[in-house]
């Protein structure tokens, strides 16, 4: 990537400052403070993760690492922790693995007493210990990564649309509904899906070559700004490379 240019994401029901404290398209709760995340890469493209189980506001590190940290890709994250979730590090994004920074906005239906177990039945012995918290949405971080390194040839989209077909799979076997807004990065490239089924996802917006930020692909949960954001159709991918920029919009073939 260039010095000039970054992609810059965000997945959480809310992102950035007023956003906090007033997310207007967050459907599952009034605000979002049960813990934060930040994931970068460095110039040598080795990513680092800091996290947190306080209000984004109640942490004072995040202004002194934002005036330390450089880096042509970052993610940002605060949560709203699900019901009977405890508020631990080991629950909060972004997660990590290898050169992947995985962030996940949604959830499966009655989780712990449905899927949790067929999700765990998938991974390999590696990727089964790579879980260290309770949350749904790391139970499907590591099945990503379980496609991510079932094949030499895959692709941050194919990992996606594999982990997807599972879910999906195991959502009917198990007569259950999700939703997953995920958005994952190499450090080279990043994916990003809006995606349901049995259910609504909820929403995710993308920014390019706006006024405010003319060198950056953003992607948030709802937009940051007046400027120039487009709201991605449900069942629909994101995908940008750092060498070009420019990103692609695809849509997936629909669930019931």
């Amino acid at each position: 990537m260039s010095r000039r240019s970054r992609i810059v994401f965000k997945c959480s029901g809310s992102s950035f400052a007023s956003h906090f404290y007033n997310p207007l398209e967050l459907k599952s709760g009034f605000v979002c403070a049960d813990g934060l995340g930040v994931g970068w890469y460095d110039q040598a493209g080795k990513p680092f993760i800091y996290r947190n189980t306080v209000p984004f506001w109640n942490d004072p590190n995040l202004k002194e690492l934002s005036q330390y940290i450089q880096s042509n890709c970052t993610v940002g994250y605060t949560r709203l922790a699900g019901i009977g979730e405890p508020l631990d590090i080991s629950n909060c994004q972004p997660f990590r693995n290898g050169k992947l920074l995985f962030v996940h906005n949604g959830g499966i239906s009655n989780f712990q007493q449905i899927l949790y177990r067929p999700i765990r039945d998938r991974l390999s012995d590696s990727t089964y210990h790579l879980i260290k918290g309770l949350t749904d949405s790391e139970h499907i971080f590591a099945l990503f990564v379980e496609m991510w390194q079932s094949s030499f040839d895959s692709t941050l989209l194919s990992a996606l649309s594999s982990t997807l077909q599972t879910l999906t799979d195991l959502a009917q076997k198990f007569d259950t509904s999700f939703s997953t807004n995920i958005i994952v990065s190499d450090g080279q490239a990043l994916a990003a899906v809006r995606y349901a089924y049995g259910t609504e996802a909820p929403t995710l917006y993308w920014s390019y070559d706006d006024v405010i930020h003319p060198t950056q692909v953003i992607v948030a949960s709802e937009p940051l700004s007046n400027q120039n954001w487009t709201a991605f159709p449900e069942q629909s991918t994101l995908f940008v490379q750092s060498k070009s920029l420019i990103p692609t919009i695809s849509l997936l073939e629909r669930s019931a």
